[in-house]
């Protein structure tokens, strides 16, 4: 069983999984409008809203879409966790998602890592960015 983040957004989750895709650099961003389901709702059929969309993220996933107009309350006392593979990795991650956003927490080691920080990127996404503890010799 796994444990996948599934963000919401009020019209720009394709302008967000395509940020993201760049700045993890992830390669198989894949997403699908309401207006091109099978199914499609007689209201969606002109929408260019995301009903679902993802990318692989390192050994993991993430999706997203966009809520219907008027409803959902987007990444709401949620943080993403991203660990990458070293301090100057996770510093270039945490500080790419900051552009336009918010700094929560300052990157830096601190007694669990030798990099970590905390953003609110500029779509709303809460972001908890470290890197691994070194491994003992």
């Amino acid at each position: 069983m796994s444990v996948i983040p599934y963000l919401h957004f009020q019209g720009d989750c394709a302008r967000a999984m395509q940020f993201y895709a760049e700045v993890f650099g992830a390669t198989d961003l894949r997403m699908m409008r309401y207006a091109e389901a099978p199914q499609a709702m007689p209201e969606w059929k002109d929408s260019d809203r995301v009903m679902h969309g993802q990318m692989t993220l390192g050994d993991g996933v993430l999706m997203a879409s966009d809520f219907p107009p008027g409803q959902g309350d987007p990444q709401q006392a949620v943080s993403v966790m991203f660990t990458a593979a070293d301090a100057a990795t996770a510093r270039r991650v945490h500080d790419r998602l900051a552009e336009g956003g918010a700094e929560i927490m300052p990157f830096g080691p601190t007694f669990f890592s030798p990099g970590f920080g905390m953003v609110k990127d500029r779509f709303g996404t809460h972001w908890m960015i470290s890197a691994p503890m070194p491994k003992p010799a």
